[in-house]
């Protein structure tokens, strides 16, 4: 069993159940240390922008941001007593969010929890950047989000 400190800053209404689950089931997937923290902060566009220019030098708005604390290799269950392990933070843009939602043809909720999964999987080391890198984290996806609509 994982205990988890998820520290939210501005989460949409009703939304919090359902990502605590998606981030329980996907620290799961990934083997997470068995007492972590986390920080998840919703944002607009103009912060998002800010936020991806500051720090990857990229001056247009995305969708998630991961700033990890410690690579993977680094997780140890057996370093981890009586304080969590911090994972690091995940930043969400609402608004694209919202036009994703849209595009996809599915609910706001589910693209908010596949951000967060996918912010997720990136602190944990996934990325997509070769195709069976990209592969791997499509499926980790997959498996984590199961039949969320």
């Amino acid at each position: 069993m994982i205990h988890i400190d998820i520290y939210w800053d501005n989460i949409p209404d009703n939304c919090e159940a359902l990502l605590t689950d998606l981030i329980k089931r996907g620290l799961e997937y990934v083997d997470a240390p068995s007492s972590v923290e986390i920080s998840i902060s919703f944002v607009d566009k103009e912060e998002m922008q800010a936020l991806n220019k500051e720090h990857r030098e990229v001056d247009k708005v995305t969708d998630v941001l991961s700033f990890p604390f410690t690579e993977p290799e680094e997780w140890s269950k057996e370093s981890v007593s009586c304080h969590p392990f911090v994972l690091g933070d995940i930043i969400i843009c609402t608004d694209v969010a919202r036009e994703q939602a849209e595009e996809y043809g599915h609910s706001f909720e589910r693209e908010l929890g596949f951000l967060t999964v996918h912010g997720l999987l990136h602190l944990a080391g996934y990325d997509h950047m070769e195709p069976e890198d990209e592969e791997d984290m499509r499926n980790a996806q997959r498996d984590i989000l199961g039949e969320l609509k």
